[in-house]
């Protein structure tokens, strides 16, 4: 496996540890070790992004979304019932316990979520906040407000006609 030096990275730029961790993160992470269940991330548009997740043999009831410190967590736990008794000759459909978490970036959140067909839809949104979107600044021009003030002193001493 191969490692990766990230101090140049820290030298030269500021505040984005959360980023460094997060390719950390999933460079040191197994390939292949979280298949299970299968997934699929769409975007939609510029800011929303919907994930799919298979959880058949799954009901609603026994299916839990968070949202923990940037992570979105999804987990399932099958509930005790009478299936236990059933001798299966061939279980193609798992229906096992998992927790699957994607790390979201700033100003995303979940908007919703649904089971349809087998698939839990979970609907994404980047809102970001007026503050932080850009803003274009206007040049103030040293000539132009002079005149307009002598142009508002002119006008304020103007006589009023009748």
């Amino acid at each position: 496996m191969r490692t990766y030096d990230f101090t140049p990275l820290f030298r030269s730029t500021v505040g984005f540890d959360r980023l460094v961790n997060l390719v950390d993160t999933a460079l040191s992470a197994e390939t292949g070790a979280n298949t299970y269940p299968p997934y699929n991330i769409e975007k939609s548009s510029d800011d929303a992004y919907r994930i799919s997740v298979a959880v058949a043999g799954f009901s609603e009831d026994e299916l839990t979304i968070e949202m923990r410190d940037a992570q979105l967590v999804i987990a399932a736990k099958k509930a005790q019932s009478e299936d236990d008794k059933v001798t299966y000759l061939h279980r193609g459909i798992a229906a096992r316990a998992f927790e699957k978490r994607f790390q979201l970036a700033d100003h995303v959140r979940a908007t919703g979520a649904n089971v349809e067909n087998g698939l839990l839809h979970i609907e994404l949104v980047r809102e970001v906040p007026e503050a932080l979107k850009p803003r274009r600044i206007e040049i103030a021009n040293p000539t132009k407000t002079i005149e307009a003030k002598k142009t508002a002193k002119v006008a304020k001493d103007a006589p009023i006609e009748v």
